[in-house]
């Protein structure tokens, strides 16, 4: 039985999809926020920075999205929703899928959370930094993706589809008069890929837990 230690609409949402499509035993435990948990003793002894998620596993405690994710999909599906060790899209999908992690997750969190990353007195200089940085992340996932490589196309739900469509949500969801907020126009493969894997039963299922919508990443993402 795995524990995911949760809260609604963060990226314990696409860890959440892959234990639903996998079908695997879980239970999705809701985090106090209000109540400070994330700075707690015992969540910091799952997760150090007190960020979501927290997997509990049977090898363990596991965070990071990217690694919880990837762990899920080789250790139960291999080949299913991602390139299996040994496929010769390995390499590349590696790559992108890393590339997202390292370039365009932590430019999103910067844009939604800069004073916390910054402080408030850098704030100015920081957003236009890190909207850039999320157009440029985007704009090369987009010319990836123009290619239609089975790890990222609108053929098929994956992993990275799934990763990227959480963060182009996150960006949709900013206010209108956010200094940094801009519009998906132009990343057309992208939100292809996105109208594909909002389709997902899993996808809807946890939209539906969350209250998330049934359109959860091409509105407002696309």
């Amino acid at each position: 039985m795995y524990v995911l230690h949760f809260t609604p609409d963060t990226a314990a949402m696409a860890v959440r999809v892959v234990l639903e499509d996998l079908g695997l035993p879980y239970s999705a435990r809701l985090i106090d926020r209000a109540a400070g948990e994330l700075a707690s003793p015992a969540y910091r002894a799952m997760q150090p920075l007190g960020k979501i998620p927290a997997l509990e596993t049977p090898d363990g405690v596991m965070f990071e999205t990217a690694a919880i994710l990837l762990w899920l999909a080789d250790r139960h599906a291999p080949g299913r929703l991602a390139p299996a060790p040994d496929s010769a899209e390995r390499a590349a999908f590696l790559s992108w899928f890393f590339f997202t992690s390292t370039n365009l997750h932590p430019a999103v969190l910067e844009l939604h959370y800069p004073d916390r990353i910054a402080g408030p007195q850098a704030v100015a200089a920081l957003l236009p930094l890190a909207a850039r940085r999320a157009r440029d992340a985007l704009d090369a996932l987009e010319r990836r993706a123009a290619t239609a490589p089975g790890w990222l196309s609108p053929d098929r739900p994956t992993l990275l589809a799934l990763y990227v469509g959480m963060l182009m949500r996150w960006l949709g969801q900013l206010p209108e008069d956010h200094p940094a907020q801009f519009p998906a126009a132009g990343w057309l493969a992208l939100c292809a890929a996105l109208a594909r894997t909002e389709a997902w039963p899993a996808v809807l299922r946890v939209a539906e837990a969350e209250e998330l919508g049934p359109t959860v990443f091409t509105a407002p993402a696309c």
